[in-house]
């Protein structure tokens, strides 16, 4: 789960609205991990606390939250974001191993 929002909060920039995406991967039916869920503003918040209920671990990432806006809910992502979405990945399973159940 990957939420995030960009832009910093002044006068002159009003805040962001929330956004949050969900990845799935499963390597025995996919090629790359597809995107799950995606929303903005209240359904952002609809999904966090999905996220939260079900002990999915989250990362703030602003910038690959707006990446992953672009695709279609189901898509697979594209070979241009295998890494950071790798990284992403390896910081679940960490979460996974360090905080069981």
């Amino acid at each position: 789960m990957i939420s995030g929002s960009s832009g910093e909060h002044t006068k002159k920039n009003p805040p962001r609205v929330r956004a949050a995406a969900a990845l799935r991967y499963d390597s025995e039916e996919n090629t790359a991990p597809k995107l799950l869920a995606y929303g903005r503003g209240v359904i952002a918040d609809q999904i966090l606390d999905a996220a939260r209920a079900h002990n999915v671990p989250l990362r703030e990432d602003a910038h690959l939250v707006e990446l992953l806006g672009r695709l279609q809910i189901g898509q697979e992502i594209p070979p241009e974001l295998y890494q950071i979405v790798a990284e992403v990945l390896a910081f679940v399973y960490e979460m996974d191993a360090k905080y069981p159940g």
